[in-house]
């Protein structure tokens, strides 16, 4: 048979059925994965629609303070827009940035210095390292947050006084202003500062969380009172969404990165995931003591362990390691026939001579037969395989 014909399946290959069953319980893993992901991506779609938004309902919604604030004869007023919020800031007015992470360098700095000598009060919720020093100069946000929610006032800020204990907890901020009023701190650091501005009369207040203004938390410890106070101060409170989507005064040149668009635990993230990869990789690999040779649960036949190993043979291209197998087996055999001892069967100037002088002369050419190079194609290897066979036959032959 030629070696390119295509070899007769074994009981061994590998079918469509045995396939499926060995990999249908990591199909349905994946499956179960996915379902839960999308469920629970749905679940927190559906909790945090509409967070922080005075017209919003839903839990974390900010509509009953704004309820609450009209009881009282302020106004709310939604913008999404810079210059909407450029334009409202005066004397009169509360201006509320909801998520001032979300405004590139440029839309920062335009909003301060519209703010900077109004009048009135702006009030920054959660604004990180990325927007803080630049909507609060003179103000820094620490990396690391408040552990606990529910901090006490502990500083001399009447609005604070009034409220007591309130949930503020989140971001903190250290400032360089000693006429700052620094409240609700946490191990120092204050999760809630009110910077006066240096004229006209307005101030800057820094809300480490958004806690007091979610529907879900306003009726908890003194958030009510102490969100009915900061944006009450002013008759009209108007309140500025940023968004993504406001390119009016966009630089390019200040556009966020999309690393910085990442939660800001994302890298620690990951880097555990890495290490829990790396623990299970070693879990798998371990190993309890040396390899232990176990006998086989069932007797296979020679010829299909003969049959195995050629197909792996063939599909590795490995001839080399072929020849080198069939000449030591024929070595082997070929030893105590002409009276050269097992541990000397291998080594050229035992075996040769004595394989010459069996066939009395007769095995000059036999070096490169028993100790050759391996062949160079299919073909010579075959014709190896063939030469050993005739050699020993002659041997064998009395």
């Amino acid at each position: 048979m030629s070696t390119g014909d295509a070899l007769p399946t074994t009981s061994t290959s590998p079918t469509a059925r045995r396939l499926w069953v060995r990999s249908r319980g990591i199909a349905l893993a994946v499956v179960l994965l996915l379902v839960a992901a999308v469920a629970i991506a749905a679940v927190r779609s559906q909790a945090r629609h509409g967070a922080l938004d005075p017209r919003s309902a839903d839990p974390y919604g900010s509509r009953a303070v704004a309820e609450l604030l009209a009881d009282r004869g302020v106004s709310t007023r939604v913008v999404t827009t810079l210059g909407a919020a450029r334009a409202a800031a005066g004397p009169d007015t509360t201006l509320l940035v909801a998520v001032p992470d979300l405004m590139t360098h440029r839309q920062q700095t335009r909003l301060h210095s519209a703010t900077a000598h109004s009048g009135g009060r702006t009030v920054l919720v959660a604004a990180g390292g990325w927007s803080v020093e630049r909507l609060a100069p003179g103000v820094t946000a620490d990396p690391a947050r408040s552990t606990d929610s529910t901090l006490a006032p502990g500083c001399d800020l009447a609005a604070a006084r009034r409220a007591g204990s309130a949930d503020t907890g989140g971001i903190r901020y250290t400032t360089t202003r000693l006429d700052a009023d620094s409240c609700y701190s946490s191990e120092r650091l204050a999760t809630l500062l009110r910077v006066p501005a240096s004229s006209g009369g307005g101030d800057t207040v820094v809300l480490g969380a958004p806690d007091i203004l979610f529907n879900k938390r306003l009726d908890e410890q003194g958030n009510a009172s102490l969100a009915l106070q900061l944006l009450g101060s002013r008759p009209h409170l108007v309140w500025y969404l940023p968004s993504l989507s406001d390119g009016s005064t966009a630089d390019p040149g200040d556009r966020k990165s999309f690393f910085d668009l990442l939660p800001s635990g994302w890298l620690w993230g990951t880097l555990q995931l890495f290490i829990a990869a790396v623990l299970a990789a070693f879990w798998r690999g371990r190993r309890f003591g040396r390899l232990v040779p176990e006998a086989l649960p069932v007797a296979i036949r020679a010829s299909e362990t003969a049959e195995g190993r050629a197909r792996l043979y063939r599909k590795a291209d490995a001839r080399d390691r072929a020849a080198a197998a069939l000449r030591s087996t024929a070595r082997t055999r070929l030893a105590p026939l002409v009276g050269v001892p097992a541990a000397q069967a291998h080594a050229p100037e035992a075996l040769l001579p004595a394989l010459s002088a069996h066939l009395h002369g007769d095995g000059q050419n036999l070096h490169p037969l028993l100790f050759g190079p391996p062949p160079g194609d299919d073909a010579a290897l075959i014709a190896l395989t063939d030469r050993l066979d005739a050699l020993e036959r002659q041997v064998r032959r009395p």
